[in-house]
Order: structure tokens, then C-alpha cells, then sequence
């Protein structure tokens, strides 16, 4: 599998120069490869992929996330199919989407409404706007080095490289208005007594507090998601889980039911859509009454409109997907392979003798050269970052994608990946 063995084709190169030309440092985000190690993804199939010049690369990005299944699922692709028949986006209530909100209230603990977005930016942005409708204050805290998307509130000390004291908030972006500043407050994750402290002086101020219950892929504390749920009830703050990443991950009904710990207000994304734009904010009945146009000009109305909001296609890709994890054992496997995964890196790093730990879920995880416990954003400061960009540098061109602080394990993955990826895993690190 190693992709030097392959040299980049022509009609690959010239994509490549094409991407630079008309996308903004010839990507689609804010992940880029060096120049040496790009390449453009032809097509994908289960946990592999492969590029246009015929590598192909064992998947543990899965499009950041979604593609739990997989790629290109049977089911899920005939549900599409099907859908396409009749009819690609209506603008309008639709069948599938109906059944897909159904189906997400019955799966998931504080769900009674659901209201659906196209992006996991927007189920959170959205989340945080009915909570300040339903509890008519203004102030969101969120916790330092949490990622709730790309909106201009969300987009407070995600990545901060010299933070300041709590609970001031650093935007991450130019281009958000100063003024914001003022209406995020941040807190440490996983430091319940920061948090209580916090609320004492400022819960008169807030709307609500939104967290990511597993914070990238730092698990939360025994106590910690229990201890903001008291406290936010005791102030009567909105608990927003943001469960993009988590959501059907975890569990069927996502972290709060693998936590035991239910919020007023959850946001969902990835894994609802399998595979297409689709979203989703979803809580409490009567702070998502606040979207009912019926309440329009009372004062109490949450504006919240998107064209392709419901679209029917995801819709149906996100049905397919869950009927798929309701099968017996489907989360038992997944949670084995990526539980092999995990503890076979561990252990490679303990025989190296190289400084370095693993932490997440058996689902979402990844390494870090420090022996600081990662507890929160400012311990992963301690992480080598230099020597994490070689170690995902190696495994790239030996055929393993991840993320550059993500390694995602699917359904489609196996045992021989598993072996696979090991095999590769202790190339990468003794490189």
C-alpha cells in the first residue's frame, strides 16, 4: 500500500493545478495536505478509497465523520436511488423527512421536535438562537477548545494558542464582529468547579450553555456531564448537547443515552444524512415551539428557513442508514475493530518507548506525544504537534488516511484493516 511505489498520474496533477487555480489553497476547508502528498479522490467504496491515480488508501477520515456505514452502502444507496425518481428537493414537508424525524424522536432521549438544517454549523447556531428566545437573555457559554461549526458565536476559542483567563472568549476567525465577543463566555472542560463558579456571577445573563458531551475526542469525567445538568437545571439555563459527531455514534440514541444524561436541546448532523447535507436541531417541545411560523410576529417566533432544509434524498439517505444501525450487533462490531485499533496503537507506542498516549472512543480517537492526561483544550497543548503532523504524513503515504487529530472507524472497517493499519501504524512511528 505504500503510495510512493505509484507516482501521481497526469490527469491528477493537472486537477490538482486546477483546484489551486479556482479554490482557495486548492482545498475545500481548512485541512491541506503539502503540496507532495495531495491528491484527488476518484471514488470510494466501504473503508477504502482511492485516487486518480489508481492508490488507493485504507479511510479513517469517512468524509469527517458521516460515513459510519461506510461508503456507498448497499442500502443506502438504493433508498437514494429510489428517491431520485421522484424527485431530488421539494421545498416542502415530505415523507421522508417526516419518517426521519420520527425516527430521530424516538431514538433519541430529549428529543420531542425536531427542526431539520443542512449543516451541523447551522443545528447549532440555531440551537443556541431558540435558547435565547425561550429563556430571553442573550449569553452562551461554551467550553474552551469545543468545536460547534462555523458560526460567528461557535467560533470562540476553539483552537486559542494563548488563551485568556475564563471566562473570556478569543474568536478563532477573522471577520466576526468584536461585539460577539462579549456574549460567548468560555469554560474549562471537564473542571466542574470552574463552571459552577462561573455560573454564580453570570447565570442571570445566559440563554444557555452547549457543550460537546465528548469533547473532540476528550471523554468527559465521571460526574462532569451529570454536574452540568444539575447546575444548569438549578439556574434554569438551557443544556445544549451538541452531538454532531456523537449522535448514532455512541449509542443509537446518541451520548446522552451512552452518558445517561439528557439535555433540553441537542444538534445532530453527519451520521442523520448518511452521506448528504442534512442536519438537525432537536429538544424539548416547548423551546422548538419557538419554530412554529404560527407564533410569527408575536414576539417569541425563532426565524429559522433553509432551501434545502428536510431535503427528501438525505432524508432517505439518513432513514437507510439508521434502519441499518438498529440491526443486532451493529455496535458491538464497530466498537470492537476500533477498540483493537485502539489498544494496538497504545501498545505500539509502549514497545517504541515512545512518549505518547491514546485517547477517545473506540468509534472517534487519536494519539498524542505527550504524557500530560488530556483532560481539557490546554492539555493538548502539551502535544507534539510537529511530530503528529509526521506521524499522519507517514501513514498517508502508506496508504492510511485520518484526520489530522481524528482517526473515525466505520462499520465497513475489519479485522485485516485492523491488521493492516497496525502494520502501518508501527511504520509511521518508527519513521
Amino acid at each position: 500500500m505504500n503510495q510512493d511505489t505509484t507516482p501521481r498520474s497526469q490527469e491528477e496533477s493537472a486537477l490538482l493545478e486546477l483546484a489551486a487555480k479556482r479554490l482557495p489553497g486548492g482545498v475545500l476547508g481548512t485541512a491541506r495536505h503539502r503540496d507532495e502528498l495531495a491528491f484527488v479522490v476518484k471514488r470510494a467504496q466501504g473503508a477504502r478509497l482511492w485516487d486518480w491515480s489508481g492508490r488507493e488508501y485504507i479511510d479513517y477520515l469517512l468524509g469527517s465523520g458521516p460515513m459510519f456505514l461506510g461508503h456507498a452502502h448497499p442500502a443506502v444507496t438504493k433508498a437514494v436511488t429510489r428517491q431520485l425518481e421522484d424527485g431530488t428537493t421539494y421545498f416542502m414537508v415530505n415523507e421522508p423527512a417526516i419518517r426521519l424525524a420520527d425516527e430521530i424522536c424516538r431514538a433519541v432521549p430529549c428529543a420531542e421536535q425536531i427542526r431539520f438544517t443542512s449543516t451541523g454549523s447551522e443545528a447549532t447556531f440555531f440551537a443556541m438562537r431558540a435558547a435565547r428566545a425561550f429563556r430571553h437573555r442573550d449569553k452562551i457559554m461554551k467550553f474552551e477548545g469545543g468545536y460547534h461549526g462555523s458560526n460567528d458565536y461557535a467560533h470562540m476559542s476553539q483552537t486559542p494558542r494563548s488563551p485568556k483567563a475564563f471566562p473570556a472568549a478569543m474568536p478563532d476567525s477573522a471577520g466576526i464582529p468584536h461585539v460577539l465577543e462579549g456574549e460567548v463566555l468560555i469554560a474549562p472542560y471537564n473542571d466542574l468547579a470552574t463552571v459552577e463558579a462561573l455560573l454564580a456571577v453570570h447565570a442571570d445573563s445566559l440563554a444557555a450553555v452547549i457543550v460537546e458531551p465528548f469533547q473532540r475526542v476528550i471523554p468527559p469525567r465521571d460526574g462532569f456531564l451529570e454536574g452540568l445538568r444539575r447546575l444548569t437545571r438549578r439556574y434554569g439555563i438551557v443544556l445544549i448537547f451538541d452531538e454532531v459527531v456523537t449522535g448514532f455514534r455512541f449509542a443509537y440514541g446518541g451520548a446522552q443515552e451512552h452518558y445517561g444524561v439528557t439535555p433540553d436541546l441537542a444538534s445532530f448532523g453527519k451520521i442523520i444524512g448518511g452521506g448528504f447535507p442534512l442536519a438537525a436541531v432537536a429538544g424539548r417541545a416547548d423551546i422548538m415551539q419557538g419554530f412554529d411560523p404560527r407564533g410569527e410576529g408575536t414576539g417569541a417566533f425563532v426565524s429559522q428557513t433553509g432551501t434545502l432544509n428536510g431535503n427528501p434524498v438525505a432524508s432517505a439517505a439518513g432513514l437507510a442508514s439508521l434502519a441499518e444501525l438498529r440491526k443486532p450487533g451493529a455496535y458491538e462490531r464497530v466498537n470492537t475493530i476500533g477498540g483493537a485499533l485502539m489498544t494496538g496503537l497504545a501498545d505500539l507506542t509502549k514497545k517504541l518507548g515512545i512518549t505518547a498516549q491514546v485517547v477517545g472512543h473506540p468509534t472517534v480517537f487519536d494519539i498524542f506525544f505527550t504524557d500530560t492526561p488530556i483532560m481539557d483544550w490546554r492539555a493538548t497543548l502539551t502535544n507534539d504537534g510537529a511530530k503528529l503532523r509526521r506521524f499522519n504524513e507517514a501513514c498517508l503515504k502508506r496508504g492510511i488516511l485520518k484526520g489530522a487529530s481524528k482517526i473515525y472507524v466505520s462499520c465497513a472497517h475489519t479485522e485485516k484493516d485492523v491488521e493492516q493499519t497496525l502494520a502501518v501504524f508501527k511504520e509511521a512511528l518508527t519513521a
